[in-house]
């Protein structure tokens, strides 16, 4: 786990300017010895960070950082999200994690961070691609004082930030497929999984966990979604730093949360509908009791999918996988 503790404090140090640091400049900022900042040197080094060193400058990082929490909490200026951030090389499913820690008393905003996932999680029970060295899995605790009924505009929360982070480090506009699909050119790039822990009239916690496709290239997908699925990479034609997309996402979500907070939940759907792609087009939704098809009148004030079936009925659609049909 990582939160804002020395470590953290010292890269943003070593990051200003590219300069050296002294170690006194270092002891006195952080309130600690010399000896102490050397042990937080040694450990940033043992989590992939260079650090050189020189006897009559201090310290400065080299070459290229490492992806972890330390570097993400680095990089964030929020007041919520991400305040504590739990890094993992490897686990199962941050969600699952997050769930855990959540009903174990952590605080809203934490977030949990993998480099890979051995069993995450997708909509309707998919399994969700999580290879290391490659994408951002990240899972968010909120606690909001809404009732459970009320808790999917989350859902459009996190999608609004995450098409918006998209857009900043990629050319091609995102597309939301409703409800928490991200699409370029029609590919999948990011996917959005809401899980709440609830009363009858109050949520307990919300986990938020958001799947993106950064840096993997088409032929690293698994054949089965090769021809459906897309990445951040593959459309911006070069690497993208992991970590600086964390936390434009993660900022993105600070920001659309405080507006919810404050103004409720017309303000994140009327900017949802803006990167919305399916308004107006025939669409097939496909739920566990049925498979509809018609013409998607976009949403209502609800968030709902309006869909004009070729009786001329519209019907509200509440949940369900949405494609495009015909």
């Amino acid at each position: 786990m990582r939160g804002k503790g020395p470590e953290v404090e010292i890269v943003r140090l070593l990051k200003s300017g590219g300069e050296f640091v002294s170690g006194q400049r270092l002891s006195a900022t952080l309130g600690v010895s010399r000896t102490a900042v050397w042990k937080q040197i040694e450990a940033l080094r043992k989590m992939g960070y260079r650090v050189e060193a020189s006897p009559s400058k201090g310290y400065r990082l080299a070459g290229q950082r490492p992806f972890n929490g330390v570097e993400v909490s680095s990089l964030l200026e929020t007041e919520i999200i991400g305040k504590r951030i739990h890094f993992y090389d490897e686990i199962g499913s941050t969600n699952v994690k997050a769930f855990e820690l959540a009903r174990g008393g952590e605080g809203e905003g934490a977030v949990v961070l993998a480099d890979s996932q051995t069993g995450g999680k997708g909509r309707i029970g998919r399994r969700w691609e999580s290879p290391p060295g490659l994408n951002l899995y990240a899972s968010i605790i909120l606690r909001p004082p809404v009732a459970p009924q009320e808790a999917h505009a989350l859902t459009f929360l996190a999608a609004v930030a995450t098409a918006e982070a998209v857009a900043k480090v990629c050319p091609v506009r995102p597309v939301v497929k409703w409800p928490n699909d991200i699409l370029l050119d029609g590919g999948k790039a990011a996917g959005i999984l809401l899980e709440m822990d609830s009363e009858p009239d109050r949520v307990h916690f919300v986990v938020i966990g958001i799947g993106v496709n950064i840096n993997e290239t088409q032929s690293m997908f698994p054949e089965y979604i090769r021809n459906t699925a897309t990445s951040l990479r593959e459309k911006a034609g070069d690497a993208i730093d992991r970590a600086e997309f964390a936390r434009h996402l993660l900022s993105g979500v600070e920001v659309w949360y405080k507006i919810y907070l404050s103004q409720g939940f017309t303000p994140v759907l009327a900017e949802w509908k803006r990167y919305f792609g399916f308004e107006g087009k025939p669409v097939r939704v496909t739920s566990f009791e049925s498979v509809k098809e018609g013409t998607c009148l976009g949403v209502d004030a609800s968030g709902a999918l309006l869909l004009k079936m070729a009786s001329g009925d519209v019907v509200r659609v509440v949940s369900g996988d949405v494609e495009a049909a015909g």
